[in-house]
This record gives structure tokens, C-alpha cells and sequence, in this order.
């Protein structure tokens, strides 16, 4: 089953989605949209740094998308505005991060799969690391939810509560950092925080719990990978835009449904 390239992109599109369906709500419920592209365009610096040392692009990526993810933590409101700090990461490690990989020595390397990703060039250990990240971010997410959602909702109620909302931003950060490394492959630097945003927001105006909304996101998610995969075999069309078109789409369509079932 696995020899066939078809079904491994499926798989793999599936797995971020899992993974990145529930991080994206608390994204959404922050307001942490920025922080996603801060983190989600660090990508490529790692994929710099794993080349330079000759390490597998996953580490590297892993790495510096975490030290991002802890670097916009610390600095946060500190010295400029949350907005700003987030604007000047995010675009000045893209740009640092293309530049650093142009300037590899005996480096042909393909951009535009690491900006828009591959996922049809995904292989067996490609895999293994898809859903063996996404297992890490969803056992982490699991393990911290209540917690977590205290912190989302009242940071000073769940500190009342003996909940420490830094620590559990931490750990949000380290599950960022996970998904962004693992999803690279499949919708690329580019689109990452598109796919962790998108599916949290259509499923917002139907769900009555976050338990739920968490759930109605993975699906969307999932629905999103496997019709973009399916279109863009249909319309020879680039497989991760198109995933992203297909998860747009759905958002609009739900955009439009919310308020006349409201009535």
C-alpha cells in the first residue's frame, strides 16, 4: 500500500491535518495568527542550517522553528509591539532564510518545494516522521488541554488555579514547533499557518464546545488534503496551494452558512 505514491501523500496530508487542526484552534482562540507565520517562515533557515551540516532537513527545521517559537515568546510586548516584533520575525527569516539556502556551497536546492511543499514526493521515512511529529503534537496537546484552555480563556482565573500560563505557552510553543517541522514537506514554509488558521476558523461558527471545534477542524482538515490532492490531479494544479484553495473554500462556504442558521 505504501509503494504507491498517491496513497502516502494522502496519508501524510491526513496526518498534519490531525496535527494541526486542534493547535490551530488555540491559534485562533489567542489570536496568534502572526506567531504562526513568524514561526511557520523560520522553516527555512532550518532548512539552511540542515544542509550547511549536513543533517536531515526534520532537525533542522525542528530546531530553529522552536527557537523562533521561544524567541518571539520571550521578546513579546517587551521592547516594540506584539504586532511588529511578530512582523519583523516572520519576514526577516523568510528572506534571511532564502538567502542563507541561495548562498549554499555545492547546493542545488529547490525552493518552491520548500515554500509551497512536495507532499507527492513524500517517501516511507518522510512518513514516519509526519505522524511520528504529529503523535508528539497531539499527545502534548492531550496531556495539557484543561490546562491550556484555562490559560487561553483567563490566564489570571488559571493562575488562581495553580495553572502556570507561561509554562502552558510553552508548551504551545513546543507543539507549534513540531507541526511547523512536520508539515513543511507537505504545504511548504509558505502555507503552513494557513492550514493550522483556516480549518480552526470555518469550524468556529458550528461548534458549542472546544472539544468540538477541535474536532469539526480536524475533519475539515482532512477534507481539505484529500480534495486538494484530488483537484490537483484533476486541474494539474500545485498539490499544497491547492489544499489550501480547497480549505479557503470551505471556510467561505461555512463564512456564508453561519448566519442564516443563526436565524
Amino acid at each position: 500500500m505504501l509503494d504507491d505514491f498517491v496513497m502516502r501523500a494522502g496519508l501524510a496530508g491526513v496526518g498534519v491535518a490531525l496535527a494541526a487542526a486542534p493547535l490551530g484552534c488555540f491559534v485562533v482562540w489567542r489570536r496568534m495568527a502572526y506567531f504562526g507565520d513568524a514561526t511557520s517562515h523560520a522553516a527555512l533557515l532550518g532548512v539552511a542550517l540542515a544542509l550547511s551540516l549536513e543533517l536531515p532537513i526534520f532537525a533542522g527545521v525542528l530546531v530553529v522553528a522552536l527557537a523562533m517559537a521561544l524567541i518571539v515568546s520571550g521578546l513579546s510586548g517587551r521592547t516594540v509591539s506584539t504586532d511588529a516584533l511578530l512582523g519583523v520575525l516572520a519576514h526577516g527569516a523568510l528572506a534571511i532564510g532564502l538567502v542563507a539556502v541561495s548562498l549554499l556551497p555545492n547546493q542545488r536546492v529547490d525552493l518552491s518545494a520548500y515554500l509551497f511543499g512536495e507532499i507527492l514526493a513524500v517517501t516511507k521515512g518522510d512518513l514516519a516522521i509526519i505522524w511520528g511529529g504529529a503523535a508528539v503534537s497531539i499527545a502534548l496537546l492531550v496531556w495539557r488541554w484543561q490546562a491550556l484552555l484555562s490559560a487561553t480563556l483567563n490566564p489570571d482565573l488559571a493562575t488562581a488555579s495553580g495553572v502556570n500560563p507561561h509554562r502552558e505557552q510553552l508548551i504551545l510553543t513546543l507543539a507549534l514547533a513540531v507541526t511547523v517541522a512536520v508539515a513543511l514537506k507537505v504545504v511548504g514554509a509558505l502555507l503552513i499557518a494557513a492550514m493550522l488558521i483556516i480549518p480552526a476558523a470555518a469550524a468556529r461558527p458550528f461548534s458549542r464546545t472546544p472539544e468540538t471545534m477541535a474536532l469539526m477542524a480536524a475533519g475539515i482538515g482532512m477534507v481539505s488534503t484529500l480534495g486538494g490532492l484530488a483537484a490537483s490531479f484533476a486541474f494539474d494544479t500545485p498539490t499544497g496551494p491547492s489544499i489550501v484553495s480547497v480549505a479557503a473554500v470551505i471556510f467561505a462556504l461555512t463564512a456564508g452558512l453561519a448566519p442564516a442558521l443563526r436565524r
